[in-house]
């Protein structure tokens, strides 16, 4: 864009309505530079001249493009008073723009009513007089109000119109524009690959036409940040930072570095998450934004519990900040950081101060949202734990935990589900504390089970039959999408709260009516069950507990406890095992690295083999292997470990998990599927042996295997082998995907699937990855597998070889098709690898048979 001169234009003498046109032109252009302190500027000079020289409709036109400035600049309030003085002087056209600007005034005021009904008239002159351009402009504005009230299909449908309107008269950075809303109500609604999709192709637009929009940018870095795209968001909100710094946006751009400042923290990287909230802190306090200011000191004190610090100064803080919080009506972040204030101050051994802060907290446990319960739940169970009360601790997270659970089950999607295992993994936690300290294992394990994968539990939301029900459901992720909209846009969630919480009490009502969309109950394993589903086999559930690796052993119904050593002394180990095999198959490095890659490989799988199971050896003898992961031992080869490698190992998230799928009823009539996508080396020839042990399977490969294809075929299979490329993302694992024919299936197509396949194959590199959630939630390919209900997952950890992978997975499939269970014929078919190759070794070594 060509730079604006800034220097006022004299009037041209005897032609001042040329003048007039002049300063309101450069002031528009100043409105779409973003540069609103001159827009103003030139605005209210073009409106004087038009006074003086007596051209009351100029001077109206003037005025409405006024108020539209006031309003960006957050003055409603005059803008509004600029606006009525139009009206009232004003007909036809003009009275129109003046009403559509005065609904949006309106709406950014909270009064949607009257800015529908200023919508509803302003449209209908537009339409009247035929001003396409307006009613385009007023449709986009009505869609973001419905959108706005949840009005989700009425949004869409005036918005897809505005779209339509501006692409038939030639405007295409309106109609991106519009395109970008349509991901916004996407985004509300909570389909997050659509909001992507819609943000992505919009700034595509946007780009092509030389056009930079901070605001959409901003929008895309939110919703990027809800999907726990990290690397993106960071990306785009540094983006929009610089944009919004080059045109001297301060207002936007403090609320940029904040939402930065929330990327930062979801990304790890604490010191740049400070700085970024202590810069908007200062610039909200310049501009006298108190509720702003405040959720950047919020942001400030979980970096600050993240580092640790539990200073006088930083427990100080906190109460403040709780204070402040509660009275911005910001009551799940005020509950947050009362429980972090009265935790540093425990830390401390400040017992008077936690005490204050808890029983202030624990107030809320009874009427409140869910989160805001479990947050009370769990201040009450410290009082009780302070106190010397261990059975009352536990009561009081029970139901804390009670509460987190009734607020995943309603959630719409996966990701959103994991966000809550926060809470879960604080209130377990404590509830593993306070068992490991009797030395009970029987409790060691019921805690670590109530805390541990919850959403590989939950099957995905698909709306209830009761119509009544989804409908609630819907608008309650609604809600849950405008209070964390209103967090980011700085407004107090005002009656949200309790309208959220009446909702939660609603929908809990509707399923005691309906039966079924139940939340949870607790996750207590009966060890009856378990025993008898375990049978000769050891079950080794790994837990953490202050920095401490326990495990606890069911073996023939018996429960022990067994201390293991330091997590982050197994973490490097676990990274330094994982880094050898990488190299050993990859066969990077220089040369004769080899050889040390094999020393190193050796010496780490001797050392966690010792660390890990030697404690336990003598219990579990040579029995078959159930292990339950924790950390980072959710990406441990386990057959790698020397004492693995002669014996069945299954790997579960959780006991329950494991015993679900262990004990669900046999399908019949299941389908038998392979599936090849594109440039795996070999997978002809896999197929084609395949094929000799299953006959009758369905085969897609080539141009076949596409993505709808295979998910269809894969709906309710009982044996799926899949060879293709897998992408796992680290940062959001629901985008993990199997490349195929027409590009990635992702995990949100495979959690649309009605019936999950029985026993899933993936034989490409990483398919088997997940990462790691507070509350041992795991995210990936195999995890959403389960939770819709398949049994087996036999997939990979790391790269391996093509040719090798060939070799292995037809061994392992003449294993299984002859009877064996699938840990057995794992176990079994890595036995026949060439001892002599360490590449094929440490290919075999990579998988992992998950579940039963």
């Amino acid at each position: 864009m060509c730079p604006l001169r800034e220097e006022p234009w004299a009037p041209l003498e005897g032609d001042a309505e040329t003048a007039v046109i002049a300063h309101l032109a450069v002031g528009r252009a100043s409105v779409e530079g973003q540069d609103l302190v001159a827009a103003e500027r030139w605005l209210r000079e073009a409106r004087e001249l038009a006074s003086t020289a007596d051209l009351a409709a100029r001077a109206g036109d003037v005025t409405i493009d006024l108020a539209l400035v006031l309003a960006r600049s957050g003055r409603l309030e005059e803008a509004l008073a600029e606006l009525e003085r139009v009206e009232t002087a004003s007909s036809g056209t003009r009275l129109a723009r003046a009403e559509c600007q005065r609904a949006l005034v309106l709406q950014r005021l909270g009064r949607a009513d009257d800015a529908l009904d200023a919508y509803r008239r302003g449209l209908a002159a537009m339409r009247r007089d035929g001003n396409r351009p307006g009613e385009a402009r007023v449709l986009n504005n009505r869609g973001l109000l419905h959108a706005y009230a949840r009005r989700f299909e009425a949004a869409t449908t005036d918005l897809t119109q505005a779209a339509r309107l501006w692409r038939e008269l030639g405007e295409p950075v309106q109609a991106a524009e519009v395109d970008h809303n349509l991901g916004f109500v996407a985004a509300r609604q909570g389909d997050i690959p659509a909001a992507l999709r819609a943000f992505e192709g919009a700034s595509r637009s946007l780009a092509r036409q030389g056009v930079s929009h901070p605001g959409a940018l901003r929008d895309y870095c939110e919703t990027l940040l809800r999907a726990h795209l990290i690397v993106e968001a960071r990306q785009v909100g540094r983006q929009a930072m610089a944009q919004l710094e080059v045109a001297g946006m301060e207002t936007d751009l403090a609320e940029v570095r904040l939402l930065l400042a929330e990327v930062e923290i979801a990304a790890g990287d604490l010191d740049q998450a400070e700085a970024l909230a202590e810069m908007a802190r200062a610039a909200f306090a310049h501009q006298n934004r108190p509720a702003w200011e405040v959720l950047a000191r919020y942001a400030w004190l979980r970096v600050r519990w993240a580092k640790s610090d539990c200073t006088e100064a930083t427990m100080v803080a906190a109460q403040s900040i709780a204070a402040d919080l509660r009275r911005a009506r910001w009551t799940a972040a005020a509950s947050h950081a009362r429980v972090l204030a009265a935790r540093t101050a425990l830390e401390r051994g400040d017992l008077p101060v936690a005490e204050c802060q808890l029983r202030e907290e624990a107030r809320h446990r009874r009427r409140a949202p869910a989160e805001v319960r479990a947050q009370a739940w769990h201040a009450e169970a410290l009082l009780r734990w302070g106190k010397g009360d261990g059975p009352g601790a536990e009561s009081a997270l029970r139901a804390g935990l009670r509460a987190v659970d009734a607020y995943r089950a309603t959630l719409g999607a996966t990701e959103l589900r994991v966000n809550a295992g926060a809470m879960a993994s604080d209130l377990a936690g404590l509830g593993v504390r306070i068992a490991l300290a009797g030395h009970e294992a029987t409790r060691v394990l019921a805690w670590a089970e109530r805390g541990r994968a919850a959403t590989v539990q939950l099957t995905p939301v698909r709306p209830p039959a009761d119509v009544e029900l989804a409908s609630r459901l819907a608008e309650l992720r609604a809600i849950n999408a405008n209070v964390e909209k209103s967090l980011f846009d700085g407004e107090g969630p005002g009656d949200l709260l309790h309208e959220k919480a009446a909702l939660e009490t609603a929908v809990r009502r509707s399923t005691w009516q309906t039966g079924g969309f139940q939340a949870p109950g607790p996750r207590l394993v009966p060890a009856g069950r378990l025993a008898a589903a375990l049978g000769p086999a050891v079950l080794v559930e790994y837990v953490e507990g202050d920095g401490l690796l326990h495990a606890v052993t069911v073996r023939d119904g018996a429960c022990r406890l067994w201390s293991v050593g330091p997590v982050t002394l197994i973490g490097r180990e676990v990274d330094s095992l994982r880094f050898s095999l990488d190299r050993l198959v990859s066969a990077r490095g220089a040369r004769g690295s080899g050889a040390v890659m094999e020393q190193a490989f050796s010496r780490s799988a001797a050392q966690l083999d010792d660390i890990l199971l030697g404690p336990v050896r003598a219990v579990i003898g040579d029995r078959a292997l159930v292990v339950v992961p924790t950390g980072p031992l959710h990406l441990l080869p386990w057959r790698a470990l020397p004492s693995c490698r002669d014996r069945p190992v299954s790997v579960a998230p959780s006991a329950a998990v494991w015993l679900r799928a262990a004990t669900s009823p046999y399908r019949t009539g299941g389908t038998t599927v392979v599936v090849a996508g594109p440039n795996v080396a070999h997978a002809g020839e896999e197929i084609e042996e395949l094929n000799r042990v299953y006959p009758g399977a369905t085969v897609l490969s080539g141009p076949r295997a596409t993505a709808r294809a295979v998910a269809s075929a894969l709906d309710g299979a009982e044996l799926a082998h899949v060879i293709a490329h897998g992408s796992f993302r680290d940062d959001n694992p629901l985008f993990s995907s199997l490349r195929l024919a027409d590009g990635p299936l992702t995990v949100y197509e495979l959690e649309r699937l009605e019936a999950a396949p029985r026993r899933v194959v993936l034989s490409s590199c990483n398919a088997g990855m997940a990462a790691v959630r507070p509350g041992n939630e795991l995210l990936g390919l195999s995890s959403a597998l389960f939770a819709l209900g398949t049994s087996t997952v036999v997939a990979s950890v790391l790269l391996v070889g093509d040719d090798e992978t060939r070799r292995l997975m037809v061994d392992f499939h003449r294993l299984l098709a002859s009877g064996m269970a699938p840990a057995e014929a794992l176990a079994q078919a890595q036995s026949l690898t060439d001892p002599s190759d360490i590449r094929a070794r440490a290919s075999a070594s990579s998988f992992v048979c998950y579940g039963a």
